[in-house]
């Protein structure tokens, strides 16, 4: 990043250019937690129908089978905090890079289908670990000018992870004669795409041993000098380090006694604030954007799209997704993150408006009329467009920041686990509504999108340029 990167923020420390290079690989290595997050959660769509086949069961038993992961991105969301204040963020990174691996080898190599469920249930406990310590940690280390764009290479990680996974789905199940049960590598291909998982989880333990721990969590443990020399790396000489350190030593001291119990209050069992954060989490999931990512390729077959193309589809799906990322990391830091997230809820507004009226057509020969099919098809697209840029970011974002120091952690984890039950909610339940109605689906993905604005201009809050020290 060169000299016309953004203006820093009046009064809020910042990194030298010569710092950044170093600052950016930290971010990314950090954010590799955020690939596996989306590899692993999204690769199971090239498996659904296999599965299903395989095991002979119906839509209400499948669902289940999906979405149990989500139980373990639960308890792992709501734990790391605490794991990670007790023996550091790097090691916390190293336990969840173990698991991604030892789910990879088991998902691919289930006796039944209940050791599947298993092997899901565990790399989702570190899908969990990692969707709170990669924000986490990243705004922790990052410069507060920059912490946005850096931030949002957690939800960047995630969205390339989706779509990598899709395109590995897409080839393998071509390499398969475009069956999902079909052989390859003496397994069947479905059984394949769940253990290609296993490099990227190798590759994250590996890089968590080349970046530094956080700052904050080495004054938490005594270690001032060392966090010292890590902040030099992250922010340059030009800064005042000995006042640095005292700011986060005074913030640290009036986390100590952070706990669960530390976020109750007000006239709803938690704090405004913390529901703020919950809320946040919920509607980010309550459009069904991991509908388009979990069931895609099933979705698009339900309507007479050949198993070959439906997988092409999800992967373009996953492109947009990364197109819509990458412009939001671009406007983070420069319009705000509340005025992306009003635009991201207009347009996903009108988007799974137009897939409602695409799919309450009937089916002729088994396929959607030729109209109704290119607008579900270009809808879906624009969704999907319009949630990355605003909600897939500004969420993570906003999470990683909006929480005062003191109940940041615990309020994280409420809001991370909040966010994992929402999603699981959305994934159990669109088999059976798909089933019974999947215009009525949509229709209700819609109103939670529109619902979402209102939420936004009334409760929340704009953190951007503010340093964490300055929200509580």
């Amino acid at each position: 990043m060169t000299s016309t990167a953004q203006a820093p923020t009046p009064g809020v420390p910042t990194a030298h250019p010569d710092h950044l290079g170093h600052v950016i690989f930290i971010a990314a290595a950090a954010a590799m937690g955020g690939f596996l997050f989306g590899y692993d959660s999204s690769v199971i769509n090239g498996a659904v129908e296999a599965i299903r086949d395989r095991y002979d069961i119906g839509s209400a038993a499948l669902a289940q089978v999906i979405a149990i992961a989500l139980i373990g991105c639960a308890i792992g969301a709501a734990t790391a905090g605490r794991i990670a204040d007790r023996i550091g963020r790097i090691r916390c990174m190293q336990i969840a890079a173990g698991l991604f691996t030892v789910s990879a080898v088991g998902s691919a190599l289930p006796f039944a289908l209940w050791d599947l469920a298993l092997w899901r249930i565990i790399g989702g406990f570190a899908i969990g670990m990692a969707s709170v310590i990669g924000p986490a940690y990243i705004a922790e280390v990052a410069p507060p000018a920059y912490r946005g764009r850096l931030g949002s290479f957690q939800q960047a990680a995630i969205v390339v992870g989706i779509a990598i996974s899709q395109l590995v789905n897409w080839g393998l199940l071509n390499a398969a004669g475009g069956d999902q049960r079909g052989k390859l590598m003496g397994l069947e291909a479905w059984q394949v795409m769940l253990g290609v998982m296993v490099v990227p989880a190798v590759l994250y333990g590996l890089l968590s041993f080349a970046i530094p721990e956080s700052p904050r969590f080495l004054v938490s443990v005594g270690k001032r000098e060392r966090a010292k020399e890590i902040l030099e790396e992250v922010e340059g000489k030009d800064v005042d380090f000995d006042a640095r350190i005292a700011e986060i030593e005074h913030a640290m001291h009036r986390e100590e006694k952070s706990s669960f119990k530390d976020l109750l209050g007000g006239s709803f069992f938690f704090k405004p604030i913390v529901w703020i954060g919950i809320g946040l989490s919920v509607f980010q999931q309550f459009v069904g954007i991991n509908v388009a990512f979990y069931y895609s390729s099933t979705l698009w077959q339900s309507v007479g799209v050949d198993p070959t193309q439906s997988f092409f589809y999800s992967f373009t799906t996953s492109i947009i997704n990364i197109i819509g990322t990458v412009i939001a990391m671009i406007f983070v830091d420069r319009i705000g993150r509340k005025p992306l997230a009003l635009i991201g809820s207009a347009g996903m507004v009108v988007g799974l408006a137009l897939e409602a009226w695409a799919f309450s057509s009937p089916l002729v020969d088994g396929k959607l009329p030729a109209t109704q099919g290119w607008v579900a098809l270009v809808a879906a697209h624009v969704f999907v467009l319009f949630f990355a840029l605003s909600w897939g970011v500004v969420v993570w974002v906003f999470l990683g920041e909006m929480f005062p120091n003191r109940i940041r952690a615990a309020a994280l984890g409420v809001a991370a686990s909040a966010q994992w039950i929402a999603n699981w909610a959305i994934t159990a339940s669109f088999p059976s509504l798909a089933d019974w109605n999947l215009s009525g689906t949509y229709v209700i993905y819609a109103v939670f999108a529109a619902l979402s604005i209102p939420f936004v201009l009334k409760f929340v809050k704009e953190t951007k340029g503010k340093s964490l020290e300055e929200m509580g």
